[in-house]
């Protein structure tokens, strides 16, 4: 019985790390660029439009969103950042790379 359990935790803490990183809330490129206006867009709109994704929060307070676009070449990243009171300060943008499968 130990030996299972053994087995089962080790196969789980595997699986674990064999697992691809979750990409971010895919939305519509165009859709995208409507919404998201640095200086303007705040907080909740970006939640209201595209519903939560993932998130990085710093110590100073600013906020890092990660957002993906479909494109033919593959998905994009969108990267917003955010300031203490919510407001969307900078977008990046990384495009597919050479390999990249589009999403859809």
């Amino acid at each position: 019985m130990r030996t299972l359990s053994t087995v089962l935790l080790a196969a789980a803490l595997l699986a674990g790390c064999a697992s691809a990183p979750t990409p971010g809330t895919l939305v519509p490129a165009d859709r995208f660029g409507q919404v998201v206006v640095p200086g303007k867009t705040t907080r909740a709109e970006l939640v209201a439009a595209f519903g939560q994704t993932r998130t990085v929060v710093f110590d100073s307070g600013m906020e890092a969103w990660l957002y993906s676009t479909a494109t033919p070449a593959g998905a994009a990243e969108q990267v917003v950042l955010l300031d203490r009171a919510g407001i969307v300060r900078k977008v990046r943008t990384r495009p597919p790379y050479p390999g990249d499968q589009p999403r859809r």
